[in-house]
């Protein structure tokens, strides 16, 4: 892509990209005869033929990766749209039209107006400034007479029939469940139903489209999307799952790890899905690919029977190259059962503030809170004085003293005008004010995060919420051989083992730190009685507790 040209001043506001855009466009602006308008049109315009999309480049620079992001404005690489649009190139059948969900400044839609000369182009967009950007582009192109641009979401828009095939290209926006309103939400419960399916509401708007785009295909039509990876795994993603085996015809998933850097904006994996509609081959196949010089044609892969996707639940294990275990080593899963924190339902009563200053001490409980306590923690949590205090009661009040039993009741009538008692999980415990903890663990481990997570030996018993996990050793062992399964995991765990979704959030569920492989006993005993040397050198006594005998592999 063209980067503007370091003699002349970068595009300074919103409203002089829009300025620029307009006088390319030939569009009437006020700032079109300026000279400072005209110099960056000139630019511009020099970019855009030589197959850049400087005025897109710009847009992504004044706006910021965090602002762009509730959007789910997340622009493409050239490199990733060239090879989505030469796999829609090796189609048997040229489109009729092409259409591009989320436009934006056009790089799919106009790269693929390129190669298909005589397709109609259907751009979707709902921000002003980035239609305008497109349309200065195809202008530029000449493609603006075979170019309608809709400003309208895509999930309200409707096509009419068009003989021949419909083209569907583009990078649906990633927008989380927390950012789209209920209105959508609802919609999209609804939408699914009508083909009788069943829909999250914890949906990202990504997976909105692409069931919006089941809506819209009919036989012959194909296409391809690129969005975050999470769909494979996640509960919500079943749906996309359903769809690609059944009503959309996927033939291939291609997945881009985090350090090929699919986006400039963020650390994130990147899936490219391919799907011809009305086709049932036996299979899909799967690709991971680990730099972007390997996309080319979004060919080979190794194909899954059709009848294994449809029983399986998460779909990332088939782009695992299996590897033989290390000689000896084993899960962590055999030693240790690994369970998340509590969930409160209503952090604002729970989490002890200014109004539980009555409360008895012994009804307030160390605990970890954020993932940060622990990243700043190092090797171990010693102090628990720094953390907040959780209300954890008791499920029979009436044990309490008077005087305790007193400020409880106080606590609860004002836990009850917050809503406290009305929450999911409260409306699902035995007594809705009791918050009881799981005993402490003796490592404590980090749950989402971006970088890889946290492994903390927890050395002052504190608790801890969802925010991180517990290890639990399934047998007696030794705070020496507990120490050194800390200390190992922690610095040998990396992002590849867990989930990486689009922002570069890594999350590690149980089950998958259960998984973790780990050095066989004898390394592990030996860096235990390392410990214990060291120990007794400087004065410290090691636990009373061994570890237990296992034999390795």
């Amino acid at each position: 892509m063209a980067s503007p040209n370091p003699e002349t001043n970068l595009v300074a506001t919103e409203d002089q990209l829009a300025a620029v855009a307009a006088a390319l466009a030939g569009c009437d602006s006020h700032d079109a005869d300026s000279p400072s308008v005209r110099r960056l049109a000139k630019w511009a315009k020099e970019g855009i033929e030589a197959g850049g999309d400087p005025l897109g480049d710009e847009f992504c620079r004044l706006r910021t990766p965090e602002r762009r992001r509730g959007d789910g404005a997340v622009y493409t690489p050239s490199r990733i749209v060239d090879a989505m649009v030469s796999w829609s190139a090796s189609a048997t059948r040229q489109p009729t039209r092409i259409v591009d969900p989320g436009a934006g400044s056009g790089r799919f839609l106009l790269a693929a107006g390129r190669a298909f000369p005589k397709a109609r182009l259907v751009a979707v967009e709902v921000d002003p400034l980035a239609r305008l950007v497109l349309e200065a582009n195809a202008k530029v192109l000449g493609m603006d007479k075979r170019l309608a641009v809709l400003a309208d979401d895509y999930r309200s828009i409707d096509l009419p029939r068009v003989r021949g095939p419909t083209l569907f290209l583009g990078n649906p926006p990633y927008v989380r469940h927390h950012g789209i309103p209920k209105v959508w939400k609802d919609w999209f419960a609804e939408a699914a139903a009508d083909l009788g399916l069943k829909a999250s509401k914890l949906a990202g708007m990504h997976v909105h489209f692409v069931l919006k785009t089941c809506q819209l295909v009919k036989p012959g039509d194909y296409g391809a999307f690129i969005t975050a990876a999470e769909w494979l795994d996640v509960n919500y993603g079943g749906l996309v799952r359903k769809l690609l085996t059944q009503r959309l015809g996927g033939v291939a998933i291609h997945v881009l790890r985090p350090a090929a850097m699919p986006f400039a904006d963020t650390a994130t994996t990147g899936a490219v899905t391919c799907f011809r509609v009305g086709e049932t081959p036996n299979g899909i196949r799967f690709r991971q690919v680990d730099a972007l010089e390997e996309l080319d044609e979004l060919r080979g892969g190794t194909s899954v029977p059709r009848t294994t996707l449809v029983n399986t639940r998460r779909w990332s294990t088939f782009l695992r190259v299996a590897k033989p275990r290390p000689h000896g080593h084993i899960e962590l899963g055999e030693l240790c059962a690994v369970h998340r924190g509590q969930v409160t339902g209503c952090n604002r009563a729970w989490i002890a503030g200014t109004y539980t200053g009555e409360l008895p001490a012994a009804l307030l409980q160390p605990v970890v809170t954020r993932a940060h306590e622990l990243f700043n923690a190092g090797l171990s949590l010693r102090d628990s004085s720094s953390l907040r205090r959780l209300v954890s009661l008791p499920e029979d009040l009436d044990g309490l003293e008077d005087e305790a039993r007193e400020s409880v009741e106080a606590f609860l009538a004002w836990a009850r005008k917050l809503g406290a008692h009305r929450s999911y999980v409260a409306t699902h415990r035995r007594r809705w004010w009791s918050v009881l903890l799981k005993p402490p663990a003796p490592i404590l481990c980090t749950y989402m995060a971006r970088r890889p997570p946290a492994f903390v030996r927890n050395l002052c018993d504190a608790g801890h919420l969802n925010i991180a996990h517990g290890v639990y050793p399934r047998d007696p062992t030794s705070a020496s051989f507990l120490d050194a399964l800390s200390t190992w995991l922690r610095n040998n765990v990396t992002a590849s083992a867990g989930r990486i979704y689009a922002g570069g959030l890594i999350k590690f569920e149980p089950r998958e730190v259960e998984r973790i492989l780990i050095p066989p006993l004898e390394e592990l005993n030996e860096r235990t009685a390392t410990l214990d040397i060291r120990r007794v050198r400087t004065g410290r006594r090691a636990g009373t507790r061994v570890v237990p005998a296992v034999a390795a592999d």
